[in-house]
């Protein structure tokens, strides 16, 4: 165990570093810069702001003098917020964010297993139908699509919902955005689940258990469910990495200041080191993710080793 983890951080640890320094140089690339404006800045306004945030030194200088910085988890201060650091947005935008990923994990975690294995014990009957005619409506619909039509339908139409807005965390405004950003993996789960679960229940174990007469919710249970998760396991890396990109036009569409919205808008404004530190942010989470999914994989399946490969 110690030193697969010890493997993966030092995979993570290069991971990190080769993505900074890409965005980094991709950041400074672009034609322009952050106070570059249709509006004509004075050269005597520009060279004080380039100074200020010492963008008149040497691509090199700057490239070490960034890296220290993220080094020591200072991600520098943004272009556009006047006093206020890419770490005070990361720390009022990010419960905000996490937020809104945990409901809509919750949602679509819970309701893809459920869905998934009702479908499959009620194979080609209706709660089959009914199950795979909402997982093909959920992969089919982009989720600007779905969190437009939630707005529109269940906030502005109906009045069930607030159409926009945080309000403090509140619940009620929680729901929609929940549900837009956890309605393609819960398709994804609910097709997985149920592909997996048919499997398992045509196994000769499976069929051993109910010869003895154990009741289905035992076999189901105790037998059947541990094994069908396997793929639901497996994809929940990519299942993370999609929540944690989804939010950035969920948080947009539903006007929820989390850090979804905080990196949407610095593209628009050009603001580097808010859109260096988001994706040093993102990319730092997606590799923890990762690694969590790889040792719940293990504890799931002990088959399975630590190196990857499955045991004798």
């Amino acid at each position: 165990m110690a030193k697969f983890l010890l493997q993966r951080i030092a995979s993570a640890l290069l991971v990190l570093f080769l993505v900074v320094s890409l965005t980094f140089v991709l950041m400074h690339s672009i034609p322009g810069g952050p106070f570059s404006s249709e509006k004509q800045v004075p050269p005597a306004v520009m060279k004080n702001l380039e100074e200020r945030y010492h963008l008149n030194d040497s691509l090199s200088k700057q490239y070490i003098d960034y890296m220290k910085n993220v080094a020591q988890f200072n991600l520098g201060p943004t272009f556009r917020y006047e006093g206020r650091t890419v770490n005070d947005l990361i720390k009022d935008g990010l419960p905000k964010t996490a937020t809104i990923g945990f409901l809509a994990s919750i949602f679509a975690l819970g309701g893809g297993l459920i869905l998934g294995s009702i479908a499959a014990l009620w194979h080609n009957r209706t709660p089959d139908a009914v199950a795979t005619f909402i997982a093909t409506i959920g992969v089919s619909v982009p989720s600007f699509v779905m969190a437009t039509f939630l707005q529109y339908y269940l906030g502005y139409k109906l009045g069930l919902f607030p159409p926009v807005g945080w309000n403090n965390g509140a619940l009620r405004n929680l729901v929609l955005p929940s549900i837009a950003l956890g309605a393609f993996p819960i398709a994804q789960i609910t097709r997985l689940m149920r592909t997996s679960m048919l499997d398992v229940l045509n196994q000769d174990y499976i069929r051993t258990a109910r010869s003895k007469g154990l009741p289905g919710y035992v076999i189901i249970g105790r037998h059947a469910m541990r094994n069908a998760l396997l793929p639901v396991i497996t994809y929940l890396g990519p299942f993370f990495a999609y929540i944690l990109t989804g939010n950035f036009v969920v948080e947009f569409v539903f006007g929820i200041p989390g850090i979804g919205q905080f990196f949407v808008t610095s593209i628009t404004n050009r603001d580097y080191s808010t859109i260096m530190g988001m994706t040093v942010l993102f990319c730092s989470l997606l590799v923890v993710f990762n690694l969590l999914v790889d040792i719940a994989y293990t504890v799931i399946d002990p088959r399975i080793k630590l190196t990857g490969q499955k045991g004798a």
